[in-house]
């Protein structure tokens, strides 16, 4: 037990530096005022816009590979890189490398979870969440796949938890390849939305005109209703 509390400060020293070292390295490029301000937004669109139209392979695998970091060791959650993904990308692309990297990153934290913090997450989550034990066994793919379509917990978490239950590699991998697709193609689509208007205002645009730009509204509506199914359905996978 002394071991396990030990490796746990471990991880969690090693996840703070590595926040600290990236917020200093970034804070001393950039102040916050510069990264909230429309002109520094709209500059670098255009810097990425060329940087992706030179070299979209590598840009492409430079995306890929930060995604994945962020998810493993950093902890990220896929909207922000979602966001970005589409602004950089478009939908379609976005989507692709996203997925690709959330999924990628997802795999390595359940494969580091399950040999190192397989017991404390059985100690702290087993006795909430063993109702889905049954789930599993009946069909592990088709119950993990529905699992990370539905959501409603941390999406660190979620990664973790199937540790419980011994889910296998395979399944594991192409559950949330899939499972992930819904979501991550809506918010890219937002990302992709804001990069458009961006492109068409040299100044500050009204709320309301981002807001009612169809490269908005329609995926907005549509993610909305995406979690409105989603905690319908989350209620049902849960409760039995």
């Amino acid at each position: 037990m002394e071991k396990s509390n030990k490796f746990k400060l471990f991880i969690g020293l090693v996840y703070l530096i590595l926040i600290c070292l990236f917020l200093y390295f970034f804070f001393s490029k950039f102040s916050f005022q510069e990264i909230t301000s429309y002109d520094f937004i709209r500059e670098n669109r255009s810097y990425f816009v060329k940087l992706k139209n030179s070299n979209l392979i590598l840009i492409f695998f430079i995306f890929l590979i930060s995604t994945i970091l962020w998810v493993f060791p950093l902890l990220g959650f896929g909207s922000p890189v979602a966001i970005m993904g589409g602004f950089i990308f478009g939908k379609w692309i976005g989507t692709i490398v996203v997925v690709s990297g959330l999924t990628i990153g997802a795999t390595l934290l359940y494969v580091f979870g399950n040999y190192f913090l397989k017991d404390f997450i059985r100690e702290k989550f087993l006795n909430k969440y063993h109702r889905l034990e049954t789930k599993f066994k009946k069909s592990e793919f088709i119950y993990l796949l529905f699992y990370r379509m539905v959501g409603g917990i941390p999406w660190q978490l979620q990664c973790l938890l199937p540790t419980l239950f011994d889910v296998k590699l395979k399944n594991y991998f192409f559950s949330t390849l899939i499972g992930v697709v819904p979501g991550t193609f809506l918010i890219t689509s937002i990302g992709s939305g804001l990069e458009k208007i961006i492109d068409k205002n040299s100044k500050v645009p009204n709320i309301v005109d981002i807001i009612f730009s169809p490269d908005i509204y329609i995926p907005l509506l549509a993610f909305f209703g995406l979690i409105l199914t989603s905690i319908f359905l989350r209620k049902i996978f849960y409760k039995y």
